[in-house]
């Protein structure tokens, strides 16, 4: 892996803003994703990932090796300095508002590098853009125009976890809470085993202290195994342990985790855990698929009233937080996004819309510049404008 520093206009953009929001604030900030990530490990990597772009931007300023994809985070967070600078002071004042909700609580900087992103991706195509959430205080967040033909853009972020039953956050906190109980467990019982789970309700955290759930699982699963029981049943949860048939479980986990991926599916939640030459894998699904695009499809239908005007033709740009790169091009491949998307198009709350872009990490992290999925709405008079083309031509 290529590692480098940033350079020194990179880091002092970065300090710069971090002084609009208060060098106490962003030290408590980091030092509390710090403990939070090295809590336990799978939920550490899940803060991790979630919080990159605050992680590369502490590195830039303690001026660490930085991976690829800091780089391009860095750069990121570094160009959100070079926006405030150059907004007027009412504007200055909204950037700082929304840079202290970012940081506070489970904010990320995501919202606010997902409007700048938006922002570039329309200037690289010969649209003149304005922040005019952040200047004037306006319902949407960008003002593009291209050959006197203007258009509202509205940035919004919604997590994936709003369209699964069961949670990626809960599922890595459950392994982490029950991986010291299936260690001893295997070291009293030496073998390959299989938990099978379903999991009709599903499995969330509602709150950060609200582990009702994830406890009510773990004794669960702790009392079927010392009581030697395979099954346990209700209406909340199906739990099966069967012997580990893979031949795959005397490889590494890395190859372990991928021919468990082709064996249950791209939705299921895995884990692995190991004791010696034991192996105990635990699987769970939810009792129905997985609906992000259809969450996307009801947020839209709550933005489009909301926060167009009406009086000109609007983009809803969708950046979709919390998925990896497998479940990405699958909601991509799939066509799934482009169908709730396209079937959005035909209500009446679309008729202000001309576009609905769709993005993730995927995109933001990339080095080339990846396009964002465009899904143009073929009812809308703007849809066929020349000067709008750049913006609102299906990519799909």
């Amino acid at each position: 892996m290529n590692n480098s520093r940033a350079p020194a206009a990179t880091r002092n953009q970065i300090i710069a803003l971090i002084d609009r929001a208060g060098r106490k604030s962003w030290s408590a900030r980091i030092g509390r994703l710090r403990d939070e990530a090295a809590a336990s490990p799978r939920y550490g990597r899940l803060v991790a990932l979630r919080h990159a772009a605050e992680f590369a931007a502490e590195k830039v300023v303690r001026d660490l090796p930085l991976t690829p994809v800091d780089q391009v985070l860095a750069g990121r967070v570094a160009s959100l300095g070079s926006l405030a600078a150059g907004l007027g002071k009412p504007g200055q004042e909204r950037f700082e508002a929304a840079l202290a909700a970012a940081l506070a609580a489970d904010g990320t900087l995501i919202p606010l590098l997902h409007v700048h992103d938006t922002a570039e991706r329309h200037r690289a195509v010969g649209f003149d853009v304005e922040f005019a959430g952040l200047e004037e205080g306006a319902t949407f967040d960008l003002l593009a125009t291209r050959e006197d033909t203007a258009v509202e853009i509205v940035c919004d972020t919604l997590s994936a976890e709003a369209g699964r039953l069961v949670h990626r956050a809960a599922w890595v906190q459950l392994m982490d809470r029950i991986d010291p109980d299936l260690q001893t467990w295997l070291s009293a019982h030496p073998g390959r085993y299989l938990l099978k789970m379903t999991l009709p309700r599903g499995l969330r955290v509602a709150e950060p202290d609200d582990t009702t759930t994830l406890a009510e699982l773990h004794r669960r699963i702790n009392e079927m195994l010392t009581s030697a029981r395979r099954s346990d049943q209700d209406e909340a949860a199906v739990l099966r342990l069967d012997p580990l048939m893979l031949a795959a479980a005397q490889a590494s986990e890395n190859g372990l985790m991928n021919r468990l991926r082709r064996e249950f599916g791209p939705e299921a939640n895995l884990a692995v855990t190991g004791d010696g030459q034991g192996v105990f894998v635990l699987a769970a699904r939810a009792g129905s698929e997985n609906e992000v695009a259809v969450a996307m499809r009801h947020r839209l239908a709550a933005l489009a009233p909301a926060r167009l005007t009406g009086t000109r033709p609007g983009i809803l740009a969708m950046f979709i937080e919390d998925t990896d790169r497998l479940e990405w091009r699958l909601l991509r491949e799939q066509l799934t996004l482009e169908g709730e998307a396209r079937q959005f198009l035909t209500f009446p709350e679309a008729r202000p819309v001309v576009a609905v872009t769709c993005t993730s990490r995927i995109e933001l992290c990339a080095e080339d510049g990846a396009d964002a999925l465009r899904f143009r709405n073929p009812t809308h008079p703007a849809g066929k404008l020349p000067a709008l083309a750049p913006a609102v031509l299906s990519v799909c």
